[in-house]
This record gives C-alpha cells, structure tokens and sequence, in this order.
C-alpha cells in the first residue's frame, strides 16, 4: 500500500493555493523572524513552536491589515448599505490556514517555513478552535461571514467574544466529562481591541414617563468591549470585520461604601457584571430561560445597535461629526439579519432607541425597525424556542416589556382586523402567552417585527408555513421566504481536502471554487476511467492519513480498506444517535459487515445525551474486543468534536449518515460537507437530504424511512413501539442486549432508560425506520463491494454540490431580502497606490 502523501508534498502539487514567487518566501523569512524577535521577544535558541505559531499568525496578518483598512475606506466613500449579521454564536475554527488560501499565501508560507525547518502542520496543530458556538447554527455564521466578505458586501458580523467556547469533552470510563474550553489563555493573534467604540448596556432600573417621553433610570451599567477580527473574501482583497463585545465592569464604586473593605469588595464585584461574556451556554436546541443568558441576548444587541446608529449617522471616513439624522432613511442603508431568536431583542431595543432616544413617533418607528429587520428560523422543535418569563422581563428590563406589550396590543388590533371574532387566533398570535407562567415567545416578537421571515431548507420553511407558523403566514403570506443554507468550498473543499480540489481543478479549471455551480461540468466526466482513479485514490489517501491520525492519538487501530460510517451530530433524540446504534449491533449479532462507524458528537450537557453517549462507547467497548469479528466491525466516539476535526475526518467518510426523523432537522450543513467531500449519504427526507436528492439524483443516495406526511399520520393512529419490538426479530434481539446488561454486564440495569424511552415515549419514532434503515443500510454494502460503481456515484454527488454553497445562499439574502447586489470586482491590492 502507498504511503498518502503529507499535506507539505501535497500542497506542492497544488496550483489552487497560490504560487510561490521567491521574492514571496523571501519577504515572508523576514516578516517571520521579524515577529519572533520584535513581537514576541524571542530568538531561535529559546522559541518553542508555540512561538513559531504566533510568529506566523502575525506575519500573516500583515498581509491582512492594509487590505482590511482599504475595505473600510473603501466602504465610507461609498457608502453602501450595510449588512449586520447578529448572532450568539460563530463557530469560526482556525484562522491561519483558512486566511492562507484566501489570501494566496499558502504555498509560500509552506515553502519559507520550510526553509527555516519548521514543519506547517505542526505550526497549525497550535492553534486554538474559536469554539464559540454549539454546531451548525455557528458555523454556518461562519460561513455565511467568508461567503459575504467574497461576495463583496459591506456585512458586519456582531456576536459575543466568549472566554470559554463549547466545553472540552473528554470520555472517562465511557462517560462524557466536561473541561472548561479556555481558548484565550495563550491570546488570540487575530483580534484588535477597539476601546475607543467601548459602549455602555443597561440593565434593572425603572421607567419615568414625562410628557416628553419615557425614560430609563437608576440602571446598573455594563461596558461592551469591542474585539475586531479580519473575515477575508477569496482572492478580492475585500477584509470585512466580525466584531465580539466583550463585557466590562465600570470603574464607578459607590463612594458610602469606600471603607477598605467596601472597595475591596467592590473591586471583587466586578467580576458579576463581567460574567456576561464568561461562557457560551452549551445548548442550541434546548432553551434554558436563565437570567445571564437573557442578559448575554441584549448585551450583544444594545451594544450593536449603539454601534449601528453610530455609523449610519457618520459617513465620512475618520470623521466623528454626526452627519445624518433623518432615520427615514436608517432601511436604506442598513439590514439587520436576526440568526434565529437569540438576537430578537434588537427589535424592541431599535424601537426604544428611535421613539425614547431620536424621538420618532411610534408609527414612523414601526415602520423603519420592521424595514430594517429580517428573522432566520432554525428550528421546529418546540422546546427549542424561547420563551421568555414575563417576571424576568419585568426585573432586567423593564422598559423593553412595555414597549413588547405596546408592540402587542397594536399587533393584535391588526389580527382582530382581519380575522374578525376569532378569539382563538388572537390568543394563538399574540407576543404573551399567558396560560400558566406569563410568557414572551420570541418567535412571534421576531415574525411581527421584520418584513421577512425565512426557513433554511425548502421542507423546514414549508413545515413553518404549514404548522409553527401558520396563523401568521395567512396573516402576512409575502413575508416569509426560504434559504436554504450553503457551506463555504473555500474551507470544506480547498482548505480541508486539498487532493480533491487539486483533482476537479485539472478537469474543470479552478473558477469552481467562486461558483461552485460549475462542478456540474464534472458530469462529462463519470464515465472517464482516469477520473474515476484519481478520485478513489485521494479518498484512500484521506482514510489512510484519518487512520494514521485515530491511531496516534485514540490509540485505535482501523482497517483503511473498510467503509467509514460516519454520524457527526450533536446528541439530541431527533437526530436518533440511537437507530445508528440498533443497526450496529444488528450488524454486530450478524458478524458480517466490514466498516468503522465513528460517532463524534459535541453533546450538550443534559442527562439523556450523556446516556446515550455511554451506550455508545458501551457498545464500542464489546465489539472492538470481540475476536470474532476482528477489525471487520470497529465502533468509536471521537471525543472533543469540533471544526479542526471535521476539516480530519470529513475528508475520509465513506458513508454520511442523516438519519433524523422526517420533519425535525431544519437543514443541516454537515450533510452538505459529506456531499461536497466524496461520501455517499444514507438518510431520510428531512431537512437539505431532499434537495441534496434532487440535485444529485435519487439514485445517487440512500434515501430510506417515512416522510413528513407518514409521520403525521403515525402521530394521529399512534405509535406503538411494542408492535415493531414484537414483529421484528433482529430488533427485538438488539434492544434484550441492550436492557439486559449485554453491553454493561457490571452494571445490567445502565441502560433501562433508554430502553424504557424507545418502548414507550419516544417522540422520534425509532422503531418505525428501523426495518427500511437495515435493508437501505445492505444497499450500501452491496454497491461498496463494487469501487468502480460507487466512486460514479460519488462523482454525481460532488457534481450536484453547486446549489450547497454559502455564496448561493448569501447572494440569495443579498438579492431577496437585504436589498444589495453581491459582486465579485476586486478591490486593488494594499500596494497599488490607485
């Protein structure tokens, strides 16, 4: 067997990533030695390869600077509208190489590392993930960021510069253990402060209402600390910026108190207000209606807001002077894009601005706050939605409360308008639910206060229309929209799996990777035997590096010639972790399959999860010791999932496992990834699956299971898990292992909730996919036994990725529902003196 090639020798090969000119390594020698020694105060004899890392970071960044500073002048002497994308997370990864290929620095940066002996891949294992989001509601704000900035849109991304990320998950004895991801210890080379746009956010206090209006008093201030880091466009010269508040504490003390003990504890207080930006809470399809998080939702949106004015009113570079005032016009120079309900403060926050602050008369205020916003959906499930205590509301802010009771009342006179004497719709549409705890749910505050509402696959935006949102689409048919989402080629093809983008580009040019629509002139070629090859080639080379890589450092030693079975989700029942886990000791008790399944979920911290995170490595532990299945049948969690090892192992999956219940996943990404990536998808109709069926061709995927229709009609005639247990065998055997201690043979009754859960309150109905799942999961090992056949269908799915791309999706928005053109002109570069 070859040896894979290393990413140093690969990238040699590769024209994609820039050419290295020698006058290119040469400047870069200098810029790198300059950093060790000026920046970080270091010399050869005594720099760790920390050091080296940052060294590189800095001189990387050079190149980013002057293109960064041109885009914003840029920006002010046009004065374009701009685009703020505001969003409790972005999952944002490593930085370094992902600028190196925007950039075209890729190959020189290899080649001048090289010549100083140091190894870029050990240089790039330094850096820390920005892990400041759960899964793919992050990162696709991530990608969204890349697909604006080379798109050629004036967009803002606005969210939170957390202290510690998604936690650190570690396995112990089978069972998840959460670290403290503390990313910043070592400092973050990408970022500049920016005190000088330091704003204050307020909390608690009381309202006065005066004749001239209603003010906010006796408020406890937090300062927001802005962090800039550069997001650069593919190869435009185009840097825009994502800005991270920070929460810091005002140097105020109350003076009465200024005995030493009462400024040595109000110093120690300090740490409260901080707090706000301390943690990212660790759950995004589960709402926990804490008070920190309720703080964190509006800390990001005044502080953003504050910011947003302030530069609508300024329009000259460098200037200060306020030089707008008319707010009639704040929709035509400004968008403002709600990622789901956690920023959805910013439409009362916007509304109290204008009307308390500007003065506006309510009406005019309306109609600019509900012309400026816009809402993405990303969820159905309903326990994923926020509800907001109405008490909570009335403690932390109370003068966002009566404004969302004003936003209400108007609201419900318009509904009463036009659906005359239906109370129960009255009571179904209103912003206050108020059975049991008075409640604010945050969806319908979004959907009333922007002009457009969309979904982010074409099934989930038609579910919102048929079912979570129905009152409201008759109401406003024209307001609701879909987008469904994209990744970005730049980071999931080129960056991730550069020996398949080295080997689309032979065949169709590299234009592909700014319009990724052009992959399908990869058509001509299914049929072309070198094309075919060379695509099963750097597959094997991608499985035979991940097996390399699990072995050094999960000590697990895997067949490279067996299919890699992958499910890489976060745990939640709706993506049913557990059927992939009945057809694995199915294939188990058969003793017949060849394949490595590997689970790797970044799980949230709630009790279920970690259950079935156990039985997981409870079912590992018995099949990866068995002697008689032997390397045939390999099960392993990779624990710490995050982008760093998505870009791993992505690349190397065989099979993509998309097994949600029909109706339940909005979209997805990481199905896209697979797609983008070479690997076949099993799955059901749910979410991006259907139009990744469409693109590709239903028979290029393993499409199994009930649609949304056979769900609601389960739900109607009732699901009764007992009848399946019963009238399949091979089920039955699997769930007897499970409850009677097969797996866990210390402890026999470990798993009994599970087991319990599936028999008799499983929402996601299991049981009833089980059957089509084995005989769709026999398909795929029938056709993996034919290369060359599979390879094809690989081929039509990487051809069919066009429509997966983020710049689709952006230009979308851009066109659809922000009012701005995307483009793909260059900007001169830093050097040019135009």
């Amino acid at each position: 067997m070859s040896k894979p090639l290393s990413d140093h020798e690969r990238k040699k090969q590769i024209s994609v990533r820039g050419l290295a000119g020698v006058e290119n390594i040469s400047a870069l020698k200098q810029d790198f030695n300059r950093h060790l020694h000026f920046t970080l105060v270091k010399d050869r004899n005594v720099a760790t390869r920390r050091d080296y890392f940052f060294a590189l970071a800095h001189t990387v960044r050079e190149h980013l600077i002057g293109r960064w500073i041109r885009t914003q002048q840029h920006y002010y002497e046009k004065d374009p509208k701009r685009v703020y994308y505001i969003s409790l997370e972005f999952y944002m990864g490593r930085t370094l190489q992902n600028t190196m290929v925007n950039l075209a620095l890729e190959n020189a940066c290899d080649e001048a590392m090289y010549q100083l002996g140091l190894d870029m891949e050990e240089l790039q294992d330094m850096e820390e993930d920005a892990g400041l989001g759960n899964g793919g509601l992050g990162r696709l704000a991530a990608c969204f960021l890349d697909s604006m900035a080379s798109l050629g849109l004036a967009a803002y991304g606005y969210g939170i510069r957390y202290e510690f990320g998604i936690f650190n998950q570690k396995i112990v004895n089978g069972w998840q253990v959460e670290e403290a991801d503390d990313w910043l210890r070592f400092g973050n080379p990408w970022e500049k402060a920016r005190p000088e746009y330091m704003r204050p956010v307020h909390f608690y206090g009381r309202t006065e209402h005066h004749s001239d209006g209603v003010k906010w008093v006796d408020t406890q201030v937090v300062l927001a600390l802005p962090y800039d880091t550069p997001i650069p466009g593919y190869r435009n010269n185009i840097v825009n910026t994502m800005r991270l508040w920070s929460a810091k504490a005002p140097c105020e003390f109350n003076l009465k108190d200024f005995n030493v003990g009462g400024y040595i504890q109000a110093v120690l207080d300090r740490n409260l207000a901080e707090n706000i930006s301390r943690v990212l809470y660790p759950n995004d399809n589960f709402f926990e209606g804490k008070e920190l998080r309720l703080k964190q939702e509006y800390f990001v949106v005044s502080a953003t807001l504050q910011d947003i004015i302030r530069r609508f009113k300024v329009s000259k570079f460098g200037s200060r002077e306020i030089v707008r005032t008319d707010f009639s016009k704040l929709p035509d120079k400004v968008a403002i894009q709600l990622n789901d309900t956690h920023p959805a403060m910013a439409i009362p926050e916007l509304m109290r601005v204008l009307v308390d602050e500007e003065k506006l008369q309510w009406d005019m205020a309306w109609d600019i706050c509900v012309r400026t916003c816009a809402y993405t959906n990303h969820t159905v499930l309903p326990e994923a939605l926020e509800r907001w205590p109405v008490d909570l509301f009335a403690h932390l802010l109370p003068r966002h409360l009566e404004i969302v009771y004003e936003i209400n009342r108007r609201h419900l006179e318009r509904v009463a308008a036009k659906f005359p004497g239906d109370n129960d719709r009255l009571s179904r549409m209103s912003l206050i639910e108020e059975c049991g705890q008075k409640r604010i749910n945050m969806a319908h505050l979004c959907i009333v206060g922007s002009h457009a509402v969309n979904g982010v696959a074409r099934i989930h935006s038609d579910i919102l229309k048929a079912t979570v949102f129905k009152d409201f689409y008759e109401m406003e048919p024209d307001k609701f929209q879909n987008k469904t989402n994209g990744i970005t080629p730049r980071r999931w093809l080129v960056m991730c799996n550069p020996g398949l983008a080295e080997v689309i580009a032979e065949r169709i040019g590299e234009d592909f990777i700014r319009d990724l629509d052009q992959l399908k002139d990869l058509l001509n070629f299914v049929n072309d035997e070198a094309f075919i090859r060379d695509v099963a080639k750097v597959k094997q080379e991608n499985k035979l590096k991940f097996a390399v890589h699990l072995e050094e450092h999960y000590k697990v030693k895997i067949n490279p010639n067996s299919m890699f079975d992958l499910q890489v989700k976060r745990i939640h029942e709706y993506k049913r972790q557990l059927l992939n886990c009945l057809h694995i000791i199915t294939y188990y008790n058969r003793k017949l399959c060849v394949r490595v399944s590997v689970c790797m979920c970044a799980a949230p911290g709630y009790h279920t999860a970690k259950m079935i995170i156990r039985l997981i490595t409870a079912i590992g532990e018995v099949v990866n010791n068995d002697p008689v299945v032997g390397d045939r049948l390999k099960v392993i969690f990779l624990e710490n999932y995050r982008v760093t090892l998505a870009e791993r192992v992505i690349p190397a999956s065989d099979l993509s496992e998309q097994i949600s219940t029909a109706g339940t996943e909005a979209s997805g990404t990481g199905n896209m990834k697979f797609m983008l990536n070479g690997a076949l998808t099993i799955g059901t109709m749910d979410g991006a699956n259907v139009e990744m069926a469409e693109e590709a061709g239903e028979g290029n995927i393993f499409i199994f299971g009930m649609l949304v229709d056979d769900v609601d009609a389960l739900d109607k005639k009732g699901y009764n898990a007992q009848e399946y247990y019963n009238r399949l065998p091979e089920l039955k055997q699997a769930i007897d292992q499970i409850a009677g201690g097969f797996f866990s043979p210390k402890q026999p009754d470990l798993f009994k909730e599970i087991v319990n859960m599936l028999m008799n309150h499983d929402r996601f109905k299991v049981f009833a996919d089980y059957e089509e799942y084995i005989k769709c999961q026999e398909k795929v090992n029938a056709l993996y036994k034919d290369p060359k056949e599979w390879t094809k269908k690989v081929i039509y799915n990487i051809a069919g990725c066009g429509k997966f791309s983020s710049d689709r999706t952006i230009a979308q928005y851009a066109r659809e529902i922000w009012g701005v053109e995307p483009s793909l002109e260059k900007l001169p570069p830093p050097d040019d003196m135009q």
